[in-house]
């Protein structure tokens, strides 16, 4: 299996090798050269793993179609040293339950952060150890998160050997436990950044050092971001896990509606979909950020800076710049690594916007790729959490409101498919404005917010932040 960069650079590279890159060189981000393609047989064999084995033997099935640099029973250890009970707390990993009718979560909270980006980035951390221990290297991984993605980084690279993290956050921006459970990490390699600023600020910074070739090389530099393919690819296995359990035949579709800020999450979707993975729609939920909706309903793509990206209660969606959607415009424009480098290059870098709502390619966004979009506010957000725990006694988190409440609006006959994007905790002060008392709290994390805290605040500036990293490797 071979990728290639969204942007056209004509050398192609296998699984290791970008797993440990980030970035391609030329700005874009990689793909597989080809999606491997799922038939009825294949998905029946799937259905019996995971009914039979669990979920640590599904993702070794499709991450294999993925993966052959790494010997498979290698692979095969990883994955069932990542999928345990232990870290996840449930022996189905990812459980659908029922919410109203065929409208069902995918539960995807249950591992160390609380948070959905734990079922990639607890993968991630042992492919890293592995690889690196395989090829005698050290990794720094400079990161940008909203909310849930540092943590989860920082909770799955915390003491492994040949890695140190960087991550930086919009500083003020997270809710009180996101912050908490990041900053009050003490281990001698883990580091945290707050930039005066958005998210999008941080992610372009890691864009810039990624893009700074020779620093890069230099002090050996990987992403943790949903940009690594490795984690978006982690995040294919649990669409197949939710149609499998919501599904008894093959013949059967089910949809998805997704949360979505970076479009990370639902890109995976896409990628299942593209195998052959029976969806109907995929759906795409945003908050008051809602560039995503904006394309999707008029085929115009316009970033927004800081001033004009709101500060919501769902503040992991928080973003007006979406770094996966390069990769599913470039296989909506027919994967024309010309065209993708000039809409994204040019019209997003230069301009802040393109347009492709005369392109006959828009139309099918909908038809041939499934993709529906709408956008859910604070005041929605909140009659969502009170209706769905008044009527149901199921207590969601604000990014999973704004995907139920924008999943209604797309229901059909078919099953669809929340995607939980973190537990009620790590967003407490909504919880108790929306249903007047405070969320359930695990009890490892009580307190955590009174620790003490290791945190770097900085400018939105991408040389300071160059040089805090070259100051630590002196170290």
């Amino acid at each position: 299996m071979l990728y290639l960069s969204t942007r056209g650079y004509a050398e192609q590279k296998r699984f290791c090798d970008i797993l440990l890159e980030g970035l391609a060189p030329d700005g874009g981000l990689y793909l597989p050269v080809e999606y491997p393609q799922i038939d009825d047989a294949k998905l029946t064999q799937l259905r019996n793993t995971l009914a039979s084995q669990g979920y640590a033997a599904l993702a070794f099935e499709i991450l294999s179609l993925y993966i052959d640099d790494i010997p498979a029973a290698d692979l095969k250890a990883i994955c069932a040293k990542t999928y345990t009970r232990e870290v996840f707390g449930t022996d189905a990993i990812v459980p659908v339950r029922q919410l109203d009718g065929n409208l069902l979560i995918e539960a995807l909270s249950n591992g160390p952060t609380l948070a959905f980006k734990d079922m990639a980035m607890q993968l991630l951390g042992n492919l890293f150890e592995y690889e690196l221990a395989r090829r005698g290297e050290a990794l720094n991984i400079l990161g940008a998160t909203s909310g849930d993605t540092g943590s989860a980084a920082e909770y799955a690279m915390r003491g492994k050997k040949g890695v140190r993290v960087f991550m930086t956050s919009p500083h003020g921006r997270m809710s009180p436990f996101q912050q908490a459970q990041m900053f009050s990490l003490q281990d001698e390699n883990i580091h945290n950044i707050a930039i005066e600023g958005v998210f999008d600020d941080c992610q372009d910074i890691v864009k810039a050092v990624s893009n700074d070739h020779a620093f890069k090389a230099k002090y050996k530099i990987g992403t943790v971001n949903s940009i690594n393919w490795a984690r978006l690819l982690a995040q294919v296995v649990y669409y197949f896990a939710g149609y499998l359990q919501a599904t008894k035949s093959n013949a059967e579709k089910v949809s998805f509606t997704v949360p979505s800020g970076n479009f990370g999450n639902i890109c995976a979707g896409h990628v299942a979909r593209q195998m052959g993975l029976p969806i109907a729609k995929l759906v795409v939920a945003t908050n008051e950020n809602d560039v995503l909706d904006e394309f999707f309903r008029t085929g115009i793509y316009q970033v927004r800076g800081a001033a004009n990206t709101y500060e919501t209660s769902s503040p992991s969606m928080d973003i007006s710049k979406a770094s996966n959607f390069e990769r599913f415009v470039f296989d909506l424009v027919g994967r024309d690594g010309a065209r993708t480098r000039q809409l994204f290059a040019e019209g997003v870098a230069k301009q802040g916007k393109f347009d492709l709502s005369a392109d006959p390619a828009f139309k099918d966004a909908a038809a041939k790729y499934g993709f529906a979009s709408g956008k859910s506010t604070h005041a929605d957000r909140l009659a969502t959490i009170k209706d769905t725990f008044e009527r149901f006694g199921q207590m969601i988190d604000t990014h999973t409101a704004d995907g139920v409440k924008v999943a209604r609006e797309h229901l059909g006959a078919e099953p669809m498919i929340v995607l939980e994007t973190a537990l009620p905790i790590k967003f407490a002060a909504t919880i108790e404005e929306a249903l007047h008392r405070q969320p359930d709290r695990p009890a490892k994390f009580n307190g955590i917010e009174d620790l003490p805290k290791r945190v770097v605040v900085m400018a939105a500036d991408v040389e300071q932040v160059k040089a805090l990293i070259a100051d630590t490797c002196k170290v």
